[in-house]
């Protein structure tokens, strides 16, 4: 089970309500969740190590990291406007190893929470 330590929200923002249950997800490895809230054409950049392209392509290197268990995820904010999000926080690895994040969004449209692109910056602290 994953600690899960994020912020209240006033509740009025369904996309940084969606970039929540997103995070959550992917701390929890919910590939299903994942899978639904992505599009084909994804695309997903680690800055300084590789760029995934592609939904299979996605969800495969999500696979790969399942023996990685989050044990603990803070995420300190969300912060959304039109068809662009970001998230930052923390996360605590089962091997007791600290990473910062800091995540930018790019939905499909300003309607909806099909994500389009992800850039990920992660420091182990």
């Amino acid at each position: 089970m994953v600690k899960i330590n994020i912020e209240a929200d006033c509740g009025n923002s369904p996309k940084k309500e969606f970039l929540k249950d997103f995070n959550i997800a992917f701390a929890e490895g919910n590939l299903s969740f994942i899978a639904e809230n992505i599009t084909d054409d994804v695309i997903w950049v680690m800055v300084g190590d590789k760029r995934i392209e592609g939904k299979d392509a996605f969800l495969n290197e999500l696979e790969q990291m399942k023996d990685s268990k989050v044990t603990e995820l803070t995420v300190d904010k969300i912060i959304t406007h039109g068809k662009e999000g970001s998230a930052n926080g923390e996360i605590v690895m089962s091997d007791g190893n600290t990473y910062a994040f800091s995540d930018v969004y790019e939905f499909k449209s300003a309607k909806g929470n099909s994500l389009k692109s992800i850039t990920s910056f992660v420091i182990k602290v």
